[in-house]
């Protein structure tokens, strides 16, 4: 299965600390994930990335590829292999984590609707305030 590794959005298409930092929120934890936790996971991922589209799983420590399959569970990442055949015959796979940019890409996009939204709704309190509460005592009174 192919999945679309770049982003269709800016120059570049460029997958900032930020943009991960938003999908790695809104998709691992729900209920509340740290802004700084997610943050901080972001930018341990991208320094494994710098500016490839993917790795190779062997650079991987076992507790950097625990974070890895969480995001692939998530659906952030994804892996794909390629088999090659070394000079005595035998076969050699290569396992490689890719990002899955437009999962990031549908993540970061319903976050900021969702922002929008909480904006919208904070800004519709002041309308249902009757003008006449806006007065002063002072004014009342002359």
């Amino acid at each position: 299965m192919a999945y679309l590794t770049k982003l269709k959005k800016g120059p570049g298409d460029t997958l900032t600390v930020e943009d991960l930092t938003k999908a790695i929120k809104n998709s691992i934890d729900k209920s509340g994930m740290e802004t700084e936790a997610a943050r901080a996971m972001a930018n341990h991922v991208l320094n494994f990335f710098g500016y490839s589209d993917r790795i190779i799983d062997n650079v991987l420590e076992p507790e950097d590829r625990d974070a890895f399959y969480m995001l692939e569970d998530s659906g952030l990442l994804t892996t794909e292999r390629e088999e090659t055949t070394l000079y005595d015959g035998r076969e050699w796979r290569i396992h490689y984590w890719l990002f899955r940019k437009d999962k990031i890409r549908e993540l970061v996009e319903a976050a900021e609707e969702k922002e929008r939204r909480e904006a919208e709704e904070e800004s519709l309190i002041y309308s249902e305030i009757p003008d006449d509460i806006w007065k002063r005592e002072s004014e009342e009174e002359e």
